[in-house]
């Protein structure tokens, strides 16, 4: 087999993997969020640079916690769970400097307590609301009082 031919068999092989990649993402996706209750919500995994570490996902709520899926991660589980009795809004700001064009467009970065300390998320307005108000709507007597 001439080399020409192997490197066009290659480069054939190449695209329908990455073909096969974006459609399981595509699926993955769709799949969930079939359930509602779904979201854009960045995660700061890294502190190490100012404006970094900032990872683009997706948050679903459960019935008593929040699951923060990676976008681009062909795996169907959540990377990160959140208890909603372990998880506390701190406070909010503006992305500031690299985070502007780390971040979705309009997203606001939200200080949340954790049991392992303090967690950076990303989300629009709205979906702070939302977050909001799913913490306070707990069943009663779930939220010890602080």
């Amino acid at each position: 087999m001439p080399v020409w031919q192997w490197l066009l068999d290659s480069a054939g092989a190449v695209l329908l993997v990455l073909l096969l990649f974006g459609v399981l993402l595509v699926v993955r996706r769709r799949v969930l969020s079939r359930n509602g209750g779904t979201f854009e919500l960045s995660v700061r995994e890294s502190r190490s640079a100012e404006g970094r570490g900032w990872v683009l996902g997706m948050g679903r709520y459960r019935e008593n916690s929040l699951e923060w899926f990676r976008i681009f991660s062909p795996f169907p589980g959540p990377r990160r769970t959140w208890r909603r009795n372990d998880l506390k809004v701190l406070g909010q700001r503006e992305p500031e400097g690299a985070e502007e064009f780390a971040l979705y467009a309009g997203h606001v970065v939200v200080v949340c307590r954790t049991p392992r300390g303090e967690a950076e998320l990303a989300m629009s307005p709205s979906s702070l609301t939302g977050l909001q108000s799913w913490l306070e709507a707990g069943p009663p007597g779930s939220r010890p009082s602080r």
